[in-house]
C-alpha cells in the first residue's frame, strides 16, 4: 500500500475537500499542518517549488514519488487506484 502525506493548513478549504474525499475512499493518510510544522513546510517547498496546499506526496510500494498540488480528484483516483 501507498504512503500518502498530505500537507495541508486549518483555513484550507481545498485541504478538507480532498481529506474528506479520501475518508469516503477508506484511505489512510499522514495529515502534516504546515502551519504548526515549520520543518514541513520547507519539505514541502523543496518538493514542489512553491507554498500552496494541499500537496499530496505519493510514495508508491516500488519507492517512486508523486507530488500533486491542490485537491485533483482524478489524479489522486488514478494514482492510488480508487473506484
Amino acid at each position: 500500500m501507498s504512503h500518502i502525506k498530505i500537507y495541508s493548513t486549518s483555513w484550507c478549504a481545498f485541504c478538507k475537500a480532498e481529506k474528506e474525499f479520501l475518508d469516503q475512499k477508506g484511505v489512510t493518510y499522514e495529515d502534516v499542518n504546515v502551519e504548526e510544522d515549520q520543518a514541513a513546510a520547507q519539505e514541502m517547498v523543496k518538493l514542489t517549488q512553491q507554498m500552496g496546499v494541499p500537496v499530496t506526496r505519493i510514495t508508491h510500494d516500488d519507492g517512486s514519488e508523486v507530488a500533486i498540488v491542490g485537491f485533483d480528484r482524478d489524479r489522486l483516483v488514478h494514482e492510488l487506484k480508487l473506484a
